[in-house]
């Protein structure tokens, strides 16, 4: 059948615009699947192995590669908290083709959510988090495959939620939950991609098994931050989860990520700085 595949591939081939690229369209894409009755994921996947881009990645090739683009599409990635920085997350891996998108939060939207968090809408108020956006990501790419759980992720979850993602981004909003995540994701083997808000200033720092950890960082014992007192308004979740974002797609694709230390941002101040922790 793989011949006949990507003979089919082949056949529905076009060349935009301005690009000397060779692609195939969603309506190809859905159209081959429909046809042989299988994933479009595997569609886009065998595509680019016979050198044919999906035309909703080709922006995404000069800077990743085919072979960059294909480990994303074959790649999952877990992300626990779906408020103001994994609601961007969600949205970004979404679009740059993360093959397999695993969601929880056990949270529903309320209206103090609107100012900063991309999934909250007025109509989305009182609906789970991860329901939202678990119907965000199919929106997006549908053929993405996406797991929503609507529950909070204690200690001994992580395992069952997350076993066979390849990192996990942390976007919770307590200490305890952080701690919880990154013991489950060291049992595990994988990293975890830290990050936090507060007023104008945020931090992302990436976790591999034997880095040093959270705990440098968060010494204080107390579960909340600052945040508590200085709010989060709109633009700094987006920033800090591009971030995040970002270093998931280094993690899968070959780059150098945050370890061993974290990126301290302070916009009102314009300071960017990498922060090495011992």
């Amino acid at each position: 059948m793989q011949d006949d595949l990507v003979s089919a591939i082949k056949s529905s081939v076009t060349k935009p615009p301005r690009s000397g690229e060779t692609v195939i369209t969603i309506d190809g894409i859905r159209g081959i699947a429909s046809r042989f009755e299988i994933p479009a994921l595997r569609i886009e996947i065998t595509a680019l192995q016979a050198g044919i881009i999906p035309l909703r990645y080709l922006s995404n090739i000069g800077t990743l590669g085919i072979p960059g683009q294909l480990e994303l599409l074959r790649s999952c990635v877990g992300i626990c908290g779906l408020g103001g920085l994994g609601g961007y997350v969600v949205e970004l891996l979404a679009r740059i083709g993360v093959g397999h998108l695993i969601l929880a939060d056990g949270d529903i939207f309320e209206e103090d959510n609107l100012n900063r968090q991309n999934l909250c809408t007025e109509s989305s108020l009182g609906r789970l988090k991860a329901e939202e956006a678990a119907e965000r990501v199919r929106v997006i790419n549908s053929s993405l495959r996406v797991a929503a759980h609507s529950r909070f992720v204690a200690g001994g979850d992580v395992r069952e939620i997350y076993g066979e993602t390849d990192l996990v981004v942390d976007a919770l909003d307590t200490v305890s939950a952080r701690f919880a995540l990154e013991a489950g994701c060291t049992e595990l083997g994988i990293p975890m991609v830290h990050g936090a808000i507060a007023g104008d200033s945020g931090q992302v720092m990436t976790i591999f098994p034997g880095d040093p950890g959270l705990k440098i960082i968060y010494s204080s014992g107390d579960d909340r931050g600052v945040e508590t007192i200085e709010g989060n308004p709109s633009t700094t979740p987006a920033l800090v989860a591009s971030v995040q974002a970002t270093e998931a797609v280094k993690i899968i694709c070959g780059g150098e990520p945050l370890r061993r230390g974290f990126l301290l941002i302070d916009t009102s101040s314009n300071l960017y700085q990498f922060i090495p922790l011992e």
